[in-house]
Parts: structure tokens; C-alpha cells; sequence
């Protein structure tokens, strides 16, 4: 499947006698070793308890493993989200009466097709990025996820979007047909919490109120002349799904807009941690190797060495401090209970206050500063890379930094994210 077809967050196209085929991660980021290293990602994790015993997954004749998987991983049902654009190898599965359904928490993905051979599921490793693997749907006395490396890397790669491949989650929208598939690579959008609403969820189902705004969800086309004339209000404000498809055989009965809202913010920030970690450790291997060279004194980092680890970690900043995010128009609510539950978990001040407390009014969190910085993918970043993220955020929190980019944090959201930081993040440099 080509890039150019896809309308959601695209994973899972599993390997199929090329496992041996040399992947470019492995030639350009030598010192990651993505084919080789061994993950330490929560779903390897769950394998070594399931092979040890301590955990057992319970097969389900309708959903298969799903439902256990998700309580073992800790994943809320209610985060379903539905697509039903042609993006999983599973496609001849995937339709507008048969969507498939994705859930997540901050670090892994699950993606259940009906009646599919195989779970598709992702996890976020802390060296590595985003770990693909599939989970056979025949109950097992052993069952065990499959890793997935060269096929997934074809579509999650970032070659084609930005120039140096690193593994990657892809969220993405555009207008499908009655089977699923896109009908105009024109109209595709790769989304981020960057991209217009209007321009959001084309091949997803969207449960939610938002007043008057418009996105490209809940409708199909019959071709690109379709799409380019459909009336955006007929998919808005939808909180029943009962009309468009059956939802009896999937966990939830929601596909709910803060989740996707709040996956199209993660998916964007995990993939420039990822890219800043292969990037960063890069730049010091080589340098590394420099400091070897006769003569050398191998305590004289380079300047350019340093420079580029600021180039580097620049965009992170930036993403995890939402600049440029698209804001709201009208309050936006979810129907899957998603919100409640994303919010309850923390952590918290001593005043109560968390990142990942919501907004939905005018823009999406009321505090904006990344609670991915809380993420082991965060905190596993090289030493130099944190200390100039860190450096960065008290100059923009203490109102050092002004520029226009960081204009939409008020004084009291920087003293409050200043605040919330120096309570909840252990190495948060205080003042």
C-alpha cells in the first residue's frame, strides 16, 4: 500500500520474507540499530509476562484477544477512534460499514479490524521509536506478538515527507469512496494539531459536538468531483454512529473527536522525539569518532556538534509548547467518557493543576506544554539534548523569550506550566 492512499493513522503492513532485507534505519543511524537492538517497549514488556506466566490473555470469539490485550496494557476503551479508509494490509477488511478501530494510550497503539487474521499493534520504545508488531487472532496457549520491521517501514518512514527516514506514525485525511479507498490524492492531508479542523478526519468517524465548525469526517465520495462540492455540515456534530454503521461488534460505540484530537497532538510530538533521539545520537557518535583522531582533545565538543544539537531539538521544543496550533472556534466535546478519563490521570500540583488537563474552547489543552514530556521516549533523550529542551522552556516559561511564536502563552500560562513542571518533573531544572 502507498502513502499516497492513505487517510488515517496508517500502521501495521507486516513482513513477509524480506525480515532479512537491509533497512536504511540501520545504514543511516547505525549507532540505533533499529533491526537489531532488542525493544524494552511496553508491549515487549507484556511478552516477557506472558511467556513467564504471569499474564494470560483471554480469547474472546468476537474480538479475539483485543478486549484482554487492552486491559493488560492498560488501555482505555473508550479512546476508540474508527477509520474506515483503506489503511491496514488488512484492507479487503476495511470499509465504511466495517471501520477499523484504533486504541491508544501515550505509548501504544492497538488497531482491530473485524474479522481480521491479526491484531496490529504498535508501542513507542525508548531508543528505538515506534515498534510494529501483529498478534495472531487464532487462540494460542502461547500467544506471542510478531515483530514487524521492513514492510511497516515502507509507509512508517519519514523519507518521503522530510527527508531522512526515521520510524514514524502517520495521521492523515482525505475523502473515501463507498469501498474505502481515497478519491483524489489531492485532497490528502498529513494532520497534526497544526492542521484547520476543516481540514481534518476525511475517512474517520467523528462523535462530538463543535459548534460551527466543519471537518471531513463521517461523509464518503463518489469520486474527486464528489469531494471537491460535498457540504461539510452533513458530518458535523455527529454523537450517534447508529445511522451510519452497526456498532454492536466493536468494544465502544464512539469514534470521539477529543481523542482524535488529542492522538493527532501525540503522534506529531512522538515522531519528533524520535527523529531528534536517532539525529541527536547520531551527531555524538560521529563526533565521537573525531575525538579519537590523533591530537584531538576529546573534551572539546565541537561547536558545530552543539549547534546542531540545538537545530536538532528546536522543532521539539516548539511542538511540545504548541506553536502554531490551530485553534478553535467553538467548544469542542467528546461522547466517549475519552476526556474524563485522558485527564484523570496526571500527574498533578498541589494546587491540582495538570498538562493534560483539557481546553476544547479555544484550543485544545489548557495548559500548553506536552504531557509526552513525561514520556520514557522523553526522558531517554541524550543528556545534552534535555539540558537545551530544558534551557529553553525556563527561557520561554520565565519570559525571557518573547518572540512572536510564543505569543499565545499568556504570562499566567507560563507561570502555571513553569509551576506545574517544577512539581511533576523530576529533573525539570528549578530556579
Amino acid at each position: 500500500m502507498a502513502l499516497a492512499t492513505c487517510g488515517a493513522l496508517v500502521f501495521f503492513i507486516p513482513a513477509v520474507g524480506l525480515a532479512l532485507l537491509q533497512l536504511p534505519y540501520d545504514t543511516e543511524y547505525e549507532v540505533i540499530g533499529y533491526s537489531t537492538s532488542e525493544p524494552t517497549d511496553p508491549v515487549a514488556r507484556l511478552q516477557r509476562k506472558i511467556d513467564s506466566g504471569e499474564v494470560e490473555l483471554q480469547f474472546d470469539a468476537q474480538s479475539g484477544y483485543l478486549a484482554s490485550l487492552l486491559q493488560h496494557l492498560k488501555i482505555p476503551v473508550a479512546s476508540q477512534i474508527l477509520v474506515f479508509s483503506d489503511t491496514s494490509f488488512q484492507i479487503d477488511l476495511v470499509s465504511p460499514q466495517t471501520p477499523r478501530a484504533i486504541y491508544f494510550k501515550d505509548d501504544v497503539y492497538v488497531a482491530w479490524p473485524k474479522g481480521g487474521a491479526v491484531l496490529e499493534v504498535s508501542a513507542v520504545d525508548r531508543q528505538l521509536g515506534a515498534v510494529f508488531y501483529t498478534l495472531s487472532q487464532k487462540e494460542s496457549n502461547s500467544p506471542r506478538f510478531e515483530r514487524q520491521t521492513y514492510m511497516c517501514l515502507r509507509c512508517h518512514d519519514s523519507y518521503s515527507l522530510t527527508g531522512g527516514g526515521v520510524p514514524r506514525y502517520i495521521m492523515g485525511s482525505g475523502f473515501p469512496d463507498q469501498s474505502g479507498q481515497l478519491v483524489s490524492h489531492q485532497g490528502w492531508h498529513l494532520t497534526t494539531d497544526q492542521s484547520p479542523i476543516s481540514q481534518r478526519w476525511g475517512g474517520w468517524y467523528v462523535t462530538g459536538t463543535h459548534g460551527n465548525q466543519v471537518h471531513m469526517g463521517n461523509l464518503i465520495a463518489k469520486d474527486a468531483a464528489d469531494a471537491a462540492r460535498l457540504d461539510l455540515t452533513a458530518g458535523a456534530n455527529l454523537t450517534d454512529l447508529g445511522e451510519l454503521m452497526d456498532t454492536s461488534p466493536y468494544l465502544g460505540k464512539h469514534s470521539d473527536i477529543v481523542a482524535l484530537m488529542v492522538i493527532e497532538h501525540q503522534v506529531h510530538v512522538q515522531n519528533l522525539i524520535t527523529r531528534v533521539n536517532y539525529d541527536t545520537r547520531t551527531a555524538l557518535y560521529n563526533q565521537q569518532m573525531l575525538d579519537q583522531e590523533p591530537g584531538r582533545d576529546p573534551d572539546d565538543r565541537s561547536a558545530a556538534t552543539l549547534k546542531r544539537i540545538e537545530t536538532i531539538a528546536e522543532p521539539l521544543l516548539r511542538a511540545m509548547l504548541f506553536v502554531d496550533e490551530a485553534p478553535l472556534s467553538d467548544p469542542i466535546a467528546g461522547t466517549s467518557g475519552f476526556s474524563a478519563e485522558f485527564v484523570r490521570q496526571g500527574p498533578r500540583d498541589e494546587q491540582g493543576r495538570s498538562l493534560r488537563q483539557l481546553d476544547l474552547t479555544k484550543r485544545l489543552f489548557r495548559y500548553p506544554c506536552s504531557y509526552l514530556i513525561y514520556s520514557e521516549a522523553f526522558d531517554a533523550l541524550p543528556d545534552l539534548t534535555k539540558k537545551y529542551i530544558y534551557e529553553r522552556l525556563r527561557e520561554v516559561l520565565d519570559g525571557q523569550d518573547r518572540s512572536e511564536e510564543f505569543a499565545h502563552l499568556s504570562d499566567a500560562d507560563r507561570q502555571a506550566i513553569r509551576e506545574i513542571l517544577e512539581e511533576t518533573q523530576a529533573d525539570f531544572p528549578r530556579q
